[in-house]
């Protein structure tokens, strides 16, 4: 069972977009005890054993698109092959797609333009079927000392992660603004500071930031790049 909150907008202003919590298949444990809230210091260390990996996406659209596709072309070929069985004329795409294959050789244009587009959405059909997609979803650890903690799973989106680490750096002395970006890997801070010395902001808000990301109780470890300068003259 999944739980989304209404999707939120990235950037400086908007509705917070809430963490995503899936539950996993049930194995024991009461519901009353996963309604208290936990604080980053009572989750496990990320990426230990036990830890919840990456959502995965469902892949509808795609699976979708590629299964009309098919049928489409399987059915109407396979009509096209009964009409003939019973007695009438084929369809002149497939006698001339017949006639084109039969006397086109392998090395012509056509023939390798064909190939290699088949060869390029093959590669893309793997691509989706073997990565777990959802890039945007960031996986949370599981509280420790929490009864029936693992039944659940848990995710941030990284617009919301922004959000919150925006709202740190801006509690920090001397930060006018700041640009919070958040990719699976990284998170940068670029921030205008109107006073105090470049050096100091650039410390507290490095500070600010990695004790942020601490709190954010996500299973990878984020690294952190932070940038401050002046405001330009006007």
């Amino acid at each position: 069972m999944s739980d989304h909150d209404p999707d939120a907008k990235g950037g400086n202003g908007g509705t917070q977009r809430m963490p995503t919590v899936e539950r996993e298949p049930a194995s024991g444990g009461g519901s009353s005890d996963l309604e208290q809230s936990a604080s980053a210091a009572d989750y496990d260390g990320g990426g230990g054993e036990g830890q919840p990996r990456r959502f995965w996406s469902e892949r509808r659209v795609p699976a979708g698109i590629v299964a009309a596709l098919a049928t489409a072309g399987v059915g109407l070929l396979l009509y096209d092959v009964a009409a003939v069985r019973a007695g009438r004329t084929a369809m002149e795409w497939r006698r001339r797609l017949a006639d084109e294959l039969a006397e086109r050789p392998l090395d012509n244009p056509w023939m390798i333009g064909g190939a290699a587009v088949a060869m390029v959405l093959g590669l893309w059909l793997l691509l989706l079927a073997l990565a777990p997609g959802l890039r945007g979803l960031l996986t949370m650890r599981r509280p420790s000392g929490v009864a029936g903690a693992d039944d659940v799973r848990a995710g941030l989106h990284r617009s919301a992660a922004a959000l919150v680490l925006r709202d740190r750096a801006m509690e920090v002395s001397g930060v006018q603004s700041v640009r919070v970006d958040v990719s699976r890997r990284r998170v940068r801070a670029r921030a205008l500071a109107h006073f105090r010395d470049l050096d100091e902001v650039r410390r507290d808000l490095d500070d600010a930031m990695a004790s942020g990301i601490g709190e954010l109780g996500l299973v990878r470890q984020l690294d952190l790049s932070v940038r401050a300068r002046r405001p330009a003259k006007r």
